[in-house]
């Protein structure tokens, strides 16, 4: 087909999805369909597709077509947090917090005020932390049952900065990476953004399909496996301990780093040891306190083998030299006086009333969940799309978060986050609500 035709068609199609003419929704000709009706090779009606969906005009879905995407929805929509108009709520992102934690916050400023170490914090740091910093960090791993020495700690701007330092320091581009098939939306930009190859793993209710990874792995050179085990985002499982076991099999058989994403570990109740436990020669464990204590307190950390910590170090030194002095002075305090493990306590309660109050309003849909999470899924009816429904919510002025930016496999899944954590009961119960009323509009 000549160029100018090849390109005239998608420029026709485009065009009449941008005006309205073909509807969100709307299902296009297959394939075969689409050559048969223009005179096409199908591969030239499959790359007509393809540019369509590039453009983020369309979306193919494997056993149900090619759909004409909802286009008033970004296409990586909850990925890049939005800026929450006035009268949005929003349940696209968490950032949980209790009344009293800016108290917390005026006490320590003042307490750090009259420190005799003041001046220390205005001075570079060492890059991984000071030591005693790093053992007050340690010593909080161990509340998790993660046992680790002060050497292997590395304190890090945040849990997303600490994947990024791991991923920077131990993969390379165009390593092959494996993650579940709906994970974290961070990792998955973070892996784009490095050049890492990301292959996904089928899940199950309770974990990844730990068989399709052993396939896997015979049959590509897969280098490391991204995982959360203990309070999965967004899923809400918690792996149990004979499947973690079995993931360090696998993991220790093919050679395979581990990297644990334990940013809502803190929600799940006397969970299993973590894969760090288990597997501490291979697995590089990342979290933070920005869920547990606040989303401001850009402080996190690294626990990771003796013999990566150099690696993980100059990293840190590559991207930010050190962890601010003031924060890091700030969060360490707060484990050493107890406030952290208190604050963890209140928002496990806090994050059970929230769920209690989703199941109560969302009763008759089919939502997975962890009862102690900031999150539920909702996988949505066959007939239903998930970007109309994000779109009409937005409308209502509720904010969510569709599949897409999880999902690292070609078949995204009709479904929507839910983040529970970022606004008052009252306002919940009403988003709530509103959830529910528009999905049954649109099923």
């Amino acid at each position: 087909m000549p160029r100018a035709r090849y390109k005239s068609l998608v420029d026709a199609l485009a065009g009449d999805i941008r005006s309205g003419r073909l509807l969100p929704g709307t299902r296009l000709p297959t394939h075969r369909e689409l050559a048969a009706a223009e005179g096409l090779a199908l591969v030239t009606a499959s790359r007509v597709y393809a540019e369509l969906e590039a453009m983020g005009l369309v979306s193919g879905e494997t056993g149900r077509g090619t759909f004409v995407r909802e286009t008033s929805l970004p296409p990586q929509h909850g990925i890049d947090q939005p800026e929450v108009v006035a009268g949005m709520i929003d349940l696209n992102f968490n950032y949980p917090s209790l009344p009293g934690q800016a108290d917390l916050l005026r006490g320590a400023l003042r307490q750090l005020a009259l420190s005799g170490d003041l001046e220390a914090l205005l001075r570079y740091q060492p890059h991984a932390g000071r030591q005693h910093e790093r053992a007050a960090f340690a010593r909080h791993l161990g509340s998790r049952g993660l046992t680790v020495q002060a050497s292997q700690m590395l304190i890090v701007s945040g849990a997303q900065h600490g994947l990024t330092v791991t991923m920077m320091a131990l993969l390379r581009p165009g390593d092959v990476i494996a993650a579940d098939a709906l994970t974290y939306s961070g990792f998955k930009v973070l892996a784009e953004a490095l050049h890492l190859e990301m292959v996904p793993i089928p899940v199950t209710a309770d974990g990844p399909d730990l068989e399709a990874l052993e396939m896997l792995c015979r049959s590509r050179a897969v280098r490391a496996v991204y995982s959360m085990p203990t309070l999965h985002n967004p899923l809400g499982w918690v792996m149990p301990a004979g499947q973690r076991e079995r993931l360090v099999s696998i993991a220790r058989r093919h050679d395979l780093i581990l990297i644990e994403d334990g940013a809502y570990a803190f929600l799940a109740e006397n969970p299993p040891p973590p894969l760090a436990e288990l597997a501490p020669e291979r697995t590089v464990y990342v979290s933070g306190l920005s869920k547990n204590v606040a989303t401001g307190l850009r402080v996190g950390f690294i626990a990771a083998p003796e013999h990566w910590v150099a690696a993980l170090e100059r990293t840190i030194r590559a991207t930010t030299w050190n962890t601010p002095g003031v924060l890091t002075a700030i969060a360490c305090g707060w484990i050493d006086d107890g406030t952290v493990i208190r604050l963890e306590a209140q928002k496990r309660a806090d994050a059970q009333a929230r769920q209690a109050l989703a199941r109560e309003v969302l009763t008759g849909l089919n939502t997975i969940s962890h009862p102690c999470s900031y999150f539920t899924w909702l996988p949505l009816p066959e007939e239903a799309r998930a970007d109309q429904i994000a779109v009409a919510l937005m409308r209502e002025q509720v904010c969510v978060s569709t599949a897409e930016p999880f999902a690292i496999s070609d078949h995204v899944p009709h479904a929507l986050r839910l983040a529970l954590g970022s606004v008052g009961m009252d306002d919940l119960r009403d988003a709530l609500l509103k959830v529910r009323r528009v999905v049954s509009l649109y099923a």
